[in-house]
């Protein structure tokens, strides 16, 4: 995703990932996959993920933002979400995905939202709302992730391999 300096998290984020010497940036960003894509995290913290993505780039054979695109946009989101949720002694494994899609994109960018819908110790659940530049839903999305043990030093090289 590159540089993402203008995303913003809650002080006690910053604190706790500057304590380990840990690039929040490169930790909580989309990956590989997510750069292709275009994917633009604006707003983290374990109560509300905000981030963008471009249709152009990201469409199916018709013209229309791929429902594939959606659902990277979705995980990408709520698994930001679980993993500050978690903290930096938990690695956080999507294991369930929903996609439900409602209207077609040509262009422009679309916009998701994820918030919490369950928060434990060992899953966090988000829904995730992704919307064009109108404000109409194109996708619900709901997804679930396990909350692991391990450190971030882990999580990083995790997500670096399947990026």
């Amino acid at each position: 995703m590159g540089e993402q300096q203008d995303l913003k998290f809650p002080q006690e984020i910053i604190d706790e990932y500057a304590a380990l010497g840990i690039d929040l940036h490169a930790l909580f960003s989309a990956g590989h996959l997510g750069t292709r894509m275009g994917v633009r995290l604006t707003e983290a913290s374990a109560e509300r993920v905000v981030g963008t993505m471009p249709v152009e780039g990201n469409t199916q054979p018709y013209g229309l933002l791929h429902g594939g695109a959606s659902a990277v946009l979705a995980e990408t989101l709520g698994s930001v979400g679980a993993m500050l949720h978690g903290g930096s002694s938990k690695i956080a494994v999507g294991v369930d995905l929903n996609c439900t899609h409602h209207r077609g994109v040509r262009s422009g960018l679309v916009t998701g939202v994820a918030t919490p819908v369950h928060r434990g110790r060992s899953t966090a659940t988000y829904d995730i709302v992704i919307s064009d530049e109108a404000g109409r839903r194109v996708c619900s999305a709901r997804l679930t992730c396990l909350l692991r043990d391990g450190n971030t030093n882990d999580a990083t090289q995790t997500r670096t391999a399947q990026g």
